[in-house]
């Protein structure tokens, strides 16, 4: 390989790495505040919801650096991948960022004194909007990358993706409705899609 070649592939492999890394950093830090914040409660509260009270600004900044850190990766991935896939992942990034820009409003009781019953602002619109632009591209994407797995006869992977595609949208849409514990249904669903985006990137860094 020459020298140029040598530069691109270390650069792809950097890129890569922000993708491999953006999903398990994002749910150790928004799980480990889940298990430790008073009055959080995973089956009534959003992990979105952890954006809120004094240690919020650890949540906020939980989405801005992985969001990022998905921006950068979708970069890496469109370089291996190529097609609609990297495109979604860079638009879920993007999602990622919105979302902790625009925080949702207290409720719930949580954090402890908040209200049962939120008071909507138009910052919580806004986290609701990106929101729904984060997950929508990151089922599509998982979906595009079970086409990809497909065409390629990778039955494994290509069921896998589908899965994890599968797991969100059940699991946002549970959530959507008002179904029984749908806050842990959709942190479920939201952290399967995003590992697996994350585990796509890293076999493809390898």
């Amino acid at each position: 390989m020459t020298a140029i070649q040598l530069r691109t592939a270390a650069t792809t492999r950097t890129l890569l790495t922000c993708a491999a890394v953006a999903a398990p950093v994002w749910t150790v830090v928004s799980l480990a505040q889940a298990a430790t914040r008073e009055g959080f409660d995973i089956t009534r509260h959003p992990l979105s919801a952890l954006s809120n009270g004094e240690f919020g600004w650890l949540q906020i900044l939980n989405f801005l650096v992985c969001g990022v850190l998905t921006v950068v990766g979708s970069v890496g991935l469109r370089r291996v991948v190529g097609g609609w896939a990297p495109r979604l992942v860079l638009v879920n990034g993007i999602g990622m960022v919105a979302a902790g820009l625009f925080t949702m409003d207290p409720g719930g009781g949580f954090p402890v004194g908040a209200p049962d019953v939120p008071t909507l602002t138009w910052h919580s619109y806004g986290h609701m909007l990106a929101g729904t632009v984060a997950f929508g591209a990151l089922i599509a994407a998982c979906y595009v990358l079970g086409r990809r797995f497909g065409k390629a006869g990778n039955r494994r992977d290509a069921v896998l993706s589908r899965i994890a595609g599968t797991a969100l949208l059940v699991g946002d849409g549970w959530a959507t409705t008002g179904g029984q514990a749908g806050s842990l249904t959709l942190a479920v669903g939201a952290i399967t899609a995003m590992l697996w985006v994350a585990y796509v990137a890293a076999r493809y860094r390898d």
